[in-house]
């Protein structure tokens, strides 16, 4: 009994119920799973920060990270130049490619 037989004995409704659970399975393991997964690893880098640490803003000024207030960061760009600025748009300074 081939995989075509035991989809013709299911009835319709059914397998418009079946295509639909599959639907959802799909868009959770290629779509929600991995931006939450995404979501936390950028938030245990963002916890894990400390004082002196180099990063990136998210206009891509490259600073250094001075301490934490609440929701806000201070960071430095230049010898006394601090500025405060969202957590959240903080993020490690991309890898320079080797040509």
């Amino acid at each position: 009994m081939n995989i075509e037989m035991i989809l013709l004995d299911i009835p319709n409704g059914w397998k418009t119920a079946i295509m639909i659970v599959a639907m959802i399975a799909v868009f959770y393991l290629f779509l929600i799973r991995p931006q939450t997964q995404k979501a936390k690893k950028e938030q245990a880098y963002r916890d894990s920060l400390q004082k002196g640490d180099r990063i990136m803003t998210a206009g891509g000024i490259h600073v250094t990270f001075v301490s934490r207030e609440g929701g806000m960061a201070i960071v430095e760009a230049a010898p006394g130049a601090r500025m405060k600025v969202q957590i959240g748009t903080l993020q490690p300074i991309p890898e320079r490619k080797e040509r």
